[in-house]
């Protein structure tokens, strides 16, 4: 699954999806419920729209109660009652540097920071629009956006850390999927094909725990775990250490 990401400024940009958008405030530990900056196109035009991470149904009482639906996964995202009509009118990119993924050990859960050393990822989402009838027309926030990042499997992921990882684009192939000339199966395999591509090109490396508590958010996150050990082999002190990941 995808529980965890990290987002700076140039993501946008270095992929080329949307003008102007280099204003994004770096995040080093994106999790479920925050708002999240994505790439979508209404009308024809692109725009650069805070989405919350974790889809709400429309019809649901309130916008963000309940467990948040964080991922779709490939294999039904054409067909889930929840996904099927983003996934035909509605898909969006969720710009990355790189994601966190966990795997279990004897002393606890192990973060994992996986990128593309040469670019940053466009994660293919779908996203949905949910309407608020008490608020007034006015009002910006009548309307209200959710999504959902799609996972596929891990093994072509070379030296895999988690059964699941997102589905990202090409810079190309994210133009196409924000577009509306394929159809539905033509969309299926796009995402396929080059979710795969993108797969081959990844790197992982152990990092701190400090990454699992929410509260941590900085560039140390993402470095190797042998750079932010002391001598005692403990991880740096400004940090809050937890063995136990929240949204993973």
């Amino acid at each position: 699954m995808c529980g965890r990401f990290v987002v700076n400024e140039g993501a946008v940009r270095l992929l080329g999806l949307f003008e102007g958008a280099d204003a994004t405030a770096d995040d080093y530990n994106v999790a479920p419920t925050m708002p999240v900056r994505i790439v979508r196109q209404r009308h024809g035009e692109r725009e650069f729209v805070p989405a919350r991470w974790g889809m709400v149904a429309p019809r649901a009482p309130q916008f963000g109660t309940g467990k948040p639906v964080i991922n779709a996964r490939i294999e039904t995202v054409a067909s889930n009652g929840l996904f099927k009509g983003p996934f035909e009118t509605s898909r969006c990119i969720v710009p990355a540097s790189g994601y966190y993924e966990w795997q279990q050990r004897d002393d606890g859960k192990q973060p994992f920071f996986i990128h593309d050393p040469a670019k940053p990822l466009a994660m293919a989402g779908v996203v949905r629009a949910w309407f608020d009838p008490s608020k007034p027309e006015d009002d910006p926030e009548q309307w209200r956006l959710s999504m959902a990042i799609i996972t596929r499997d891990a093994h072509v992921a070379p030296g895999e850390v988690h059964d699941r990882m997102p589905a990202c684009l090409t810079p190309e192939d994210a133009a196409t999927w924000l577009g509306d000339s394929l159809t539905t199966p033509e969309l299926y395999d796009l995402l396929e094909r080059s979710s795969s591509t993108v797969a081959h090109s990844l790197e992982n490396y152990e990092v701190s725990r400090a990454v699992n508590s929410v509260k941590n958010n900085g560039p140390e996150l993402i470095e190797p775990l042998s750079a932010i050990r002391t001598t005692s082999g403990e991880p740096t002190a400004h940090l809050v250490d937890s063995t136990e990941g929240r949204h993973q």
